[in-house]
């Protein structure tokens, strides 16, 4: 079976004299336009984070070149830029949420010099779903989950997830690790929140062997060319770090 390749975005949009240190935070329009039309020329059928996990469980049958696309943090820029872009090309996309940011802006990123800019509101992230995106769990304060107690970690992904549903009406399967930050209590704990995917920061290809709750991903930086994309897509398939997974866990199987 081909690996599906999972991208991770950020911000989509125009950022003048941004800080160059945190180019995976920031994708220009018009090189986002050049890549997502690239993947149609290049033979990649752009999938949904679902049947992603579907394919890997050996559910359903995955394409040729399957490619997922996934947005960490719910950006007002997500709705007013990247996704207009995305329905011309018929593409999903999977965009995670910070459920008590909601409507607020990523205050966060202050620490690291960096201005907070505004996240979807309630009514925005309806509306990307009403367009058919899928929403998925970011927890509820963007923590570095690695790094906290078990308890927190637990009410992080449990409570994110409660409170995204009753604000979509709709369950939420996905969630996504801030930072990339976890450990083997946290995919427990998306396990028993009971997510179906959980995505990392470690850069390579998901396959049937990696555990869907720490399927790795490949950033799209700020100064990648279309070259520097497609070498991340042909090349970059092993991740650097071994993946963390669930005791027991059998590889094929999408159900926590």
């Amino acid at each position: 079976m081909k690996p599906v390749q999972i991208l991770m975005y950020h911000r989509v949009g125009d950022f003048p004299g941004r800080v160059k240190s945190h180019g995976a935070l920031y994708c220009h329009l018009p090189r986002f336009k050049a890549q997502m039309q690239m993947f149609k020329l290049l033979g990649y059928q752009v999938i949904s984070l679902d049947d992603a996990v579907a394919g890997l469980a050996g559910i359903i049958r995955l394409p040729a070149k399957p490619l997922v696309l996934t947005f960490d943090d719910a950006y007002v820029d997500f709705l007013e830029q990247a996704a207009p872009v995305l329905k011309a090309h018929g593409y999903p996309a999977t965009v995670y949420a910070v459920s008590s940011l909601v409507g607020k802006t990523s205050s966060w990123v202050g620490p690291e010099g960096l201005e907070p800019a505004p996240l979807m509101d309630a009514a925005q992230l309806r509306e990307i779903q009403t367009m058919g995106f899928t929403v998925g769990s970011h927890t509820v304060s963007h923590l570095r989950l690695a790094e906290q107690s078990d308890e927190r970690i637990h009410s992080e992904l449990r409570d994110s997830k409660h409170a995204l549903e009753d604000l979509l009406g709709r369950r939420v399967d996905h969630f996504c690790y801030p930072y990339g930050s976890h450990d083997l209590r946290c995919i427990e704990a998306a396990a028993q929140a009971g997510y179906l995917s959980g995505t990392t920061c470690q850069r390579g290809a998901a396959t049937p062997q990696d555990d869907p709750l720490s399927l790795p991903r490949k950033a799209v930086s700020r100064g990648d060319s279309l070259l520097g994309l497609w070498w991340k897509l042909r090349f970059k398939d092993t991740p650097k770090h071994p993946a963390i997974r669930r005791p027991g866990h059998a590889p094929g199987h999408a159900t926590p």
